[in-house]
């Protein structure tokens, strides 16, 4: 229906979200009737997605980590991939102190920064976004998920917002998902991403890796030594992500990290 691979699926999503069942239930009570209401809600909710409407917009949820997320156009939709950003974090600060300072960048919904708020409950969490519309939601995800007091949202771009808090080189970990598709690439994408999604948190520029470049170069001046950068990537710039950790001379050789899918998806530099 409409190029939409998962017609059947999305739909059930969508009612068992206005119905408040689950999908089993659906399936012993298929012959029931909805009231009209709930009826006409739903039917407009399908109209939405038949113009590929993200679902989760539709819904304004996603999980993430486990964990549900509130999610509007404002913000990117949490991918599964993203996850192993979390994962990576947690895997290095088992061998850090428990009391960390963590940095997110270009925090979005907030899906990192709140899923390591979570599990690291002495953390101290920094999330930037240049998009106050976006922190507006990755606020409300902190609050829904009572980790509001454990990280500072700030507005502004990358390590900007930063400089007036004095943390220079006592960051341990800088985390961030940075748009990384090349501006080029706009007509290639499915209708859902390259018609929904925020352009702020998808394109980077014509190489796609200029938010990378930044993010890489500026890192070193707030991480302690030993601290450790991970950022996800797209699709075939691991090789050009490498070679601009290298030329920088902050950091230690980085490791790359694949996602479930087989694909380069992290890079972690250690700062010498």
């Amino acid at each position: 229906m409409h190029g939409i691979t998962n017609a059947r699926l999305d739909a059930e999503v969508l009612l068992s979200h206005f119905i408040g069942r689950d999908r089993a239930w659906l399936v012993t009570h298929i012959h029931d009737t909805l009231d009209g209401e709930t009826d006409r809600v739903f039917e407009a909710a399908v109209q939405r997605r038949a113009l590929r409407e993200p679902l989760q917009y539709i819904i304004g949820r996603q999980e993430f980590w486990g964990l549900d997320f509130v999610v509007t156009p404002d913000v990117l939709i949490p991918r599964p991939e993203t996850e192993l950003v979390v994962e990576s974090a947690l895997k290095i600060n088992a061998n850090m102190s428990r009391q960390v300072t963590i940095v997110d960048l270009c925090t979005g919904s907030g899906c990192i920064a709140v899923s390591l708020a979570k599990k690291l409950e002495e953390s101290r969490i920094f999330a930037t976004d240049k998009s106050g519309k976006a922190l507006i939601v990755a606020r409300e995800n902190a609050r829904n998920h009572g980790v509001s007091e454990r990280i500072r949202f700030l507005e502004g771009d990358l390590f900007q917002p930063l400089e007036e808090l004095d943390i220079r080189g006592q960051v341990d970990i800088i985390v961030s998902n940075p748009p990384y598709v090349r501006s080029g690439d706009h007509r290639t994408l499915q209708p859902e991403v390259r018609d929904y999604e925020p352009a702020i948190a998808l394109f980077a520029g014509p190489q796609g890796t200029e938010m990378q470049q930044q993010i890489i170069s500026a890192a070193p001046a707030y991480l302690k030594r030993h601290g450790v950068l991970i950022m996800e990537m797209g699709i075939g710039q691991s090789k050009t992500l490498i070679r601009m950790v290298m030329e920088i001379g902050e950091y230690h050789a980085p490791e790359v990290y694949k996602d479930l899918a087989g694909i380069e998806r992290v890079i972690v530099a250690e700062k010498k």
